[in-house]
């Protein structure tokens, strides 16, 4: 038991280190940063317009598409990962089943982007 709590010190040296650092740096950059916002700091950029006074109002559907289409795109990337590092382990079928699962979400991108989906107005 000893033995296998010992395999986890170097992750709980390497969380300690990872979370002192960003304390760190988020204090000294607000101890080294000036703290006077100016209008232009606070205005809107992400989404190019004010914010809303009630956070119920109606938004643009565009607004739900792009974010369905970066989640599916995201979980592609998350689900390349495991498969990348087992390759060896899962032989010819396992390459042939992440082709097939790329080749389906090429189609659907070719398909969202000949229907407009992607085009910002």
């Amino acid at each position: 038991m000893q033995s296998l709590l010992a395999e986890y010190l170097p992750i709980l040296l390497f969380l300690g280190i990872a979370v002192a650092l960003a304390s760190i740096i988020v204090l000294a950059s607000y101890l080294v940063a000036l703290q006077r916002p100016d209008s232009e700091k606070v205005s809107a950029y992400e989404c190019g317009f004010e914010a809303f006074d009630d956070a119920r109002s109606r938004f643009d559907v565009r607004f739900y598409l792009v974010a369905i289409l970066f989640i599916i795109f995201d979980l592609e990337v998350a689900f390349l990962f495991p498969w990348a590092v087992a390759l060896g382990d899962i032989g010819v079928f396992g390459f042939w089943s992440m082709v097939i699962f790329l080749a389906i979400l090429t189609i659907g991108f070719v398909y969202e982007w000949k229907k407009g989906a992607l085009e910002w107005e």
